[in-house]
């Protein structure tokens, strides 16, 4: 029940995109199914007529070397008669279902020679149609009959001439129980169907898990583009709204405007920042953004950061060893970027100016410690997603979650823990250029 509920809330939480994706996995699953149903069928269908066929040449050659070898032991006396001693021989010897029937047309038959004990035994009628056949066509016929047990029999009938070498003297009837190639048949026709229902199974199982592989680039990119939306619509609803209420002030109130167009310039710079991180999260998420690796300073690109970085009167302490990593310079750049900002934002008690340190090792590792009210542990392993924020000193938004990335890009790491200095210290480890 559980799970059906599960199952259900998940169903509803799915978006319309999803849906629509999820129908065109089902539609493809079909028709792959189909298509490989219409191929098994065919083939099936093929090797089932190619296996009837088969059996029944078979069969016809086989009574075809009977009633050649049943005509050699035929022969006529001095008189024109009919003569069958040697043939009876033949007959209670290999046990064939042999009828003899006389006459020069298909109205005149009659049977002159019936097996006492045949292996086979048929109807007169059928035996005589097909006696009548092969004599109107002159040369060989066969019909298909049943015997008193309701048997299948394959009868063919082959002429013969008369005491003159010229005119036809009659026909040569054998038959054949064929219950056991019908059988065998019928075997093989159950074991393809039963081949061909478990193909289509696993055609289904194929054709399912490929349609997923299929769609999944579509799907993984509703997704991130659903995540942008919500993103940009996350990040840019407050700025957006506070743009508008300070050019409406430095509208309505002349001694107001310059301090209101001074943080409108402040905060179209922070707007513009957001607008920069979502679309880097972006192009992170959706692998657009190759990494461009080469061998750089560490130390070096940190005291860049830091000179470059607008402290608004919060302290910045930077220690540095030399040390040389393997990074993309510009990913590697705004994650410290990103670490910093956070830090100087949220790592300091309110009304007072944060107190940053910075620390670069030469094992590639780098350390931003703040004195702010720190990270509580059971929000650190989610600190790092979108738009999470932990106490006052663990911001939010994209700037640790693209630090992260960046780190996890890297073969590195970005862990967060408690600073000796009473707030967050978050260490960036990144592998380091080995020396030949």
């Amino acid at each position: 029940m559980r799970a059906l509920l599960r199952r259900r809330r998940n169903t509803a939480a799915r978006t319309p995109a999803e849906h629509r994706a999820r129908r065109l996995r089902r539609r493809l699953t079909a028709l792959y199914v189909l298509t490989s149903a219409v191929g098994l069928v065919a083939l099936a269908a093929f090797a089932v007529h190619s296996d009837g066929v088969s059996r029944r040449h078979q069969t016809d050659s086989e009574l075809k070397v009977q009633a050649t070898q049943a005509l050699t032991e035929l022969s006529f006396d001095d008189n024109g008669a009919l003569d069958t001693h040697n043939l009876a021989e033949f007959v209670d010897v290999s046990c064939p279902a042999v009828t003899v029937l006389s006459g020069s047309g298909a109205d005149h038959l009659r049977t002159v020679y019936t097996p006492r004990q045949p292996c086979a035994r048929t109807h007169a009628p059928d035996t005589l149609a097909a006696a009548a056949a092969a004599v109107e066509d002159g040369s060989t016929a066969t019909v298909d009959a049943h015997d008193d047990r309701g048997h299948p029999l394959r009868l063919l009938a082959q002429v013969f001439t008369g005491p003159d070498g010229n005119s036809t003297g009659g026909a040569v009837v054998v038959a054949s129980d064929t219950a056991a190639d019908r059988a065998a048949h019928r075997d093989l026709a159950l074991l393809l169907a039963g081949g061909c229902a478990v193909l289509l199974a696993l055609s289904a199982l194929a054709g399912h898990l490929l349609s997923g592989r299929a769609i999944r680039p579509a799907v993984t990119a509703v997704h991130q583009h659903e995540a942008f939306l919500a993103d940009a619509a996350h990040d840019l609803r407050t700025p957006a709204a506070s743009l508008r209420l300070l050019a409406e002030t430095a509208l309505r109130d002349d001694a107001a405007r310059p301090e209101a167009l001074r943080r409108t310039v402040n905060l179209a710079t922070r707007m513009g920042d957001l607008v920069d991180g979502l679309l880097t999260s972006a192009r992170l998420t959706a692998g657009v953004t190759a990494l461009a690796t080469e061998p750089l300073r560490l130390d070096q690109l940190v005291e860049t950061v830091v000179e470059d970085t607008h402290t608004d009167g919060h302290g910045v302490t930077l220690r540095t060893e030399p040390t040389v990593v393997v990074a993309d310079p510009d990913l590697l750049r705004r994650a410290v970027t990103n670490l910093l900002a956070n830090a100087l934002t949220h790592g300091h008690a309110p009304g007072r100016p944060a107190e940053v340190e910075l620390t670069v090792t030469a094992d590639g590792v780098l350390t931003v410690d703040d004195a702010g009210p720190g990270v509580p542990p059971e929000l650190a392993d989610s600190l790092f997603q979108r738009f999470r924020s932990g106490s006052d000193s663990t911001g939010t938004g994209l700037g640790l979650s693209i630090a992260a990335w960046t780190a996890r890009a890297h073969h590195g790491t970005l862990t967060v823990t408690t600073s000796a200095r009473g707030g967050a210290r978050f260490t960036l480890t990144l592998p380091v250029k080995r020396r030949p």
